[in-house]
């Protein structure tokens, strides 16, 4: 019985081959290749998927790494450098499709490490190859304005530099001493030099407190989110707001520094920049090698493009980013409520908020809020006018913030003197294109109040209140700025939005009798119309003030 299983054990092991060769030579007859259609989600994913957008390598860089006949399973391990390191010696493949895909093994790399100099290395080596494709490559950036693997090495450097330059912040708030002035750094080996020529932080602010970035930040209550594609990492950074800080309580407002009245006005304390990093270098070569870069920061609404190694070049920007942080933690909904019924927390005097850095070239828009209102009731139409770009190139935003718990004549004297001393601050001589023909937006108590700046009163004011009211002539006199007025300077536009020019019934009703029991002066004030009223009287006492109308009526 054992000998014919062996037999048909040898007979099978000697047909094997022949049935093998047979398999092969039916195989030669079928298709090499075969074709399958892919829906087209699927064939876009892998026209322009990469490590950023699905989590694995892009199809082109997986393409070279074959090309380069480096180990695929090697490659798949972003945490080793090896394959970048052997792809950069690789010679017989293409300089731009090398450099591409050298940028984002390293992007693979950093988004695998903890955060560290070992990261800020990769970071920057990301840099360094992105930059060397767009601009030192085979081909210039308007040859390849249709690619798809320019998109994709645009986005790596930007998305690399938005990390290295917030790492390099962190960096920096860490060391033991931090020299305001302080321009170059050491970091991961490299050293990095700040360029701030093409933009400044708001008043004298030399270093943020927060450095975010735009691209990881959403927003609930803006309808738009508004941004322009180019060149550079999106950023907003952060500066503590101390403009109304320093808010009033019982005992009056604290003293400001230097025993100096605050400012009337400040710049929005969340500015958008853009950031590039520059490795050095004249050539592929020494950019290739360098170990020294510059990280230039610039601002969006003054530069939308630069010259770049004989290239123009437009930059990244987001409109929106700063204003929406801006709002979301300036607590304006309570501040306001504590304003209109003269609570601690709450502010005493009119204040101008610069949306942007004054420019002198571009035309003045001033909003005025309504009753128990802020800057938040501009949100969507301060961004809309930001995001257009248009509009954004012939105009800039002031925003007005006012305690709505004074009288609109008080108040009006106030945003006055405010809004001129602004004006005066940036444009001494008047003659800047900015201070002619501002344009002004009230709502509602804000509407009433743009009416009477671009109104002028005579004697009438003076004499109602003369006849109406207890007070001396000298103190009439005293407060003559609030009962005499011209239209204010170089407004040539005033739009006023459900503003209440006759009057509302609703507040002479029940309940704006019961609501209007609830407003109060602010303390500060009080004590101020005091001083100036009976001025060697005690500041606390307000005997007197009784006696002052809270509002006038004019016909």
């Amino acid at each position: 019985m054992r000998f014919p299983q062996a037999c048909l054990l040898i007979t099978c092991a000697a047909l094997a081959p022949l049935l093998l060769g047979g398999c092969s030579i039916l195989r030669e007859f079928g298709p090499v290749v075969e074709v399958h259609t892919l829906p087209a989600r699927e064939a876009i994913e892998l026209k322009r998927g990469d490590i950023l957008t699905r989590g694995k390598l892009s199809d082109a860089t997986v393409q070279t790494i074959r090309v380069a006949a480096l180990d695929e399973q090697a490659c798949a391990k972003p945490i080793s450098s090896e394959c970048a390191e052997a792809l950069a010696t690789v010679t017989g493949v293409a300089t731009d499709r090398r450099l591409a895909a050298l940028s984002e093994l390293w992007l693979a790399q950093a988004q695998a490490m903890k955060p560290g100099s070992a990261q800020q290395a990769a970071w920057l080596e990301t840099i360094r190859y992105a930059y060397a494709y767009l601009f030192l490559g085979d081909h210039t950036p308007g040859e390849r304005a249709f690619e798809d693997r320019q998109t994709q090495v645009r986005d790596w450097y930007n998305y690399a530099v938005e990390h290295a330059a917030t790492g390099m912040f962190e960096v920096r708030q860490q060391m033991p001493t931090q020299l305001p002035d302080q321009t170059s750094w050491n970091i991961a080996g490299w050293e990095l030099k700040l360029d701030m020529r093409g933009a400044r932080l708001p008043g004298t602010t030399a270093v943020p407190a927060e450095l975010l970035p735009a691209s990881s930040l959403s927003f609930r209550g803006l309808r738009s989110l508004y941004r322009r594609d180019g060149f550079g990492a999106e950023l907003v950074a952060v500066i503590p707001d101390e403009s109304l800080s320093a808010v009033p309580t019982r005992g009056g407002r604290p003293a400001a520094k230097h025993d100096q009245q605050p400012l009337p006005w400040s710049e929005m304390p969340a500015p958008s920049m853009t950031v590039l990093l520059h490795p050095d270098g004249d050539n592929l070569d020494s950019v290739l090698h360098a170990r020294t870069a510059r990280l230039t920061v610039h601002d969006p609404y003054v530069e939308s493009a630069i010259m770049l190694r004989g290239q123009r070049v437009p930059l990244a920007a987001n409109f929106t980013a700063g204003y929406g942080v801006w709002l979301a933690r300036a607590n304006f909904n309570r501040q306001s409520l504590r304003s209109l019924l003269g609570r601690e927390g709450g502010i005493d005097r009119p204040h101008v908020y610069l949306m942007q850095p004054y420019d002198p070239n571009r035309r003045i828009i001033v909003m005025l809020h309504g009753l128990a209102s802020s800057p938040e009731a501009w949100v969507e139409l301060a961004n809309e006018i930001l995001g257009d770009e248009a509009l954004r190139q012939h105009y800039q935003i002031w925003q007005v913030y006012y305690p709505t718990n004074m009288p609109v004549a008080l108040n009006h004297a106030m945003i006055r003197r405010a809004l001129g001393e602004t004006l005066t601050h940036f444009d001494p001589s008047g003659q800047a294109p900015a201070s002619s023909d501002l344009v002004l937006v009230g709502h509602s108590m804000g509407g009433v109040i743009a009416r009477l700046m671009v109104s002028s009163t005579d004697q009438s004011l003076v004499q109602l209140a003369a006849d109406h009211s207890r007070l001396t002539p000298q103190q009439i006199r005293r407060i003559d700025p609030m009962l005499r007025f011209e239209p204010f300077p170089n407004v040539s536009s005033a739009i006023f939005i459900a503003a209440p020019h006759r009057g509302t019934s609703v507040a002479g009703g029940r309940l704006g009798r019961w609501m209007a029991g609830f407003i109060r002066f602010p303390i500060t004030v009080l004590e101020e119309l005091a001083h100036t009223l009976v001025p060697d009287a005690a500041a606390s006492s307000h005997e007197s003030l009784g006696h002052i109308p809270s509002d006038f009526k004019v016909s």
